[in-house]
């Protein structure tokens, strides 16, 4: 039978409520600093709803456009303030229909997963 001992540790991380009102939050002031943004969003773990200690927030933004190399664009967005460790994956809006049309495995979970925080369900971009 496993004991727990008093002075144990117990990892606590962030639900999937705190993380979602935590990502709003953010992208309010994200596209503050990056006027370019048209869509930003969450898929993964955290938008499937199988989030775990230590899992990582993966973050989608679709922009107007960029003369930066995809593999750069990330490198321009402050995510220190997110509760948990993030990524970002940027695309133009261009690279984002293109993916979408392309029929990939990825493009389908994308599509099936992302959770949009901006622009609200009322403001979607012409791709929809």
């Amino acid at each position: 039978m496993p004991l727990r001992s008093l002075n144990s540790s117990v990892l606590v991380w962030p639900n999937r409520t705190d993380v979602d009102r935590a990502v709003r939050v953010w992208a309010t002031r994200a596209s503050e600093g990056h006027p370019e943004i048209r869509r930003l969003g969450y898929f993964g773990s955290y938008a499937r709803g199988d989030w775990g200690v230590g899992s990582d927030l993966d973050l989608l933004a679709i922009v107007a456009e960029s003369a930066k190399p995809f593999t750069q664009r990330p490198l321009t967005w402050d995510l220190t303030s997110l509760p948990v460790p993030a990524e970002i994956l940027v695309y133009t809006e261009a690279e984002w229909r293109a993916l979408e049309s392309g029929g990939s495995r990825f493009a389908e979970t994308l599509t099936r997963e992302v959770v949009w925080v901006l622009p609200q369900p009322s403001e979607s971009i012409a791709s929809e």
